[in-house]
């Protein structure tokens, strides 16, 4: 019984590799159209990537309430946990990032042609990932609090982006996506929010008291507003507002 909330854990690796497998078979590609313009793209097959990516956030959350339920804590089981997430929740989005600055080059003339060394920036992501995951383990105050954005937040922001590509029929959504800026904006943004000291709330509940848990109440209904409004935008919004609200009230959330 003890080792079944360990096995949850690696389910979690597991599906952070099979959404490596969904992102690493989808290369660009290059065609020409009927009126001979040449058309890049990148298989709809990626968004693959981001429900597996999502699946092991579920299985993420409940692995540590399946090791409370049988008592099973151990510091094992937080080491697994810890290398789980840098593959799922690093490594895993990473890839979806070098994918979109891939697509971003092809865009320009002779992209197909420019040095790969342009994407690596997008390994800055496991790298913080890791970092944030080592100070956690070594940390053993951040229990109903956090210092920096956890990682599982920060690749599930990442893993939203195929899917706001396909599903947001908006023209300024895909240009921003397939802006390179934009996205070594977002690459420093994100590893910088996991490797800070800013004070960010645990979605865990002391209590079931208001007066305690206010603030994580209102980033659930505000979380509910925006996926009702926004579809697969709500995603970015609720991750700004998940900091915003951390930021707000520190000495509700700490």
């Amino acid at each position: 019984m003890k080792q079944i909330p360990n096995l949850f854990t690696l389910l979690n690796l597991v599906f952070g590799c099979i959404a490596l497998v969904f992102t690493l078979q989808n290369g660009i590609i290059t065609f020409t159209s009927e009126e001979g313009v040449q058309l890049i793209d990148i298989p709809e097959k990626i968004w693959m990537a981001s429900l597996f990516i999502g699946l092991a956030a579920v299985v993420d959350f409940f692995d540590g309430f399946i090791a409370r339920l049988f008592k099973a804590t151990s510091d094992m089981g937080k080491q697994l946990d810890s290398l789980a997430d840098v593959v799922s929740f690093g490594v895993a989005p990473a890839m979806i990032i070098y994918q979109f600055l891939r697509l971003s080059h092809a865009q320009q003339v002779d992209g197909l042609d420019s040095s790969s060394i342009w994407l690596y920036a997008a390994f800055v992501i496991p790298a913080a990932a890791a970092y944030r995951l080592a100070r956690f383990n070594l940390d053993s105050s951040q229990q109903y609090s956090f210092r920096g954005v956890p990682v599982p937040a920060a690749g599930l922001l990442i893993a939203s982006l195929p899917l706001i590509y396909w599903n947001v029929n908006e023209a300024w959504v895909i240009q921003l996506l397939l802006n390179k800026w934009f996205l070594y904006g977002l690459i420093l943004i994100v590893s910088y929010l996991m490797v800070s000291n800013l004070p960010i709330m645990s979605l865990k509940f002391k209590d079931f008291s208001l007066v305690n848990n206010w603030p994580k109440i209102l980033l659930i209904i505000l979380a509910g507003i925006a996926i009702l409004l926004l579809k697969w935008l709500s995603v970015p919004v609720i991750f700004i507002v998940y900091v915003l609200v951390s930021l707000l009230f520190k000495n509700k959330t700490a």
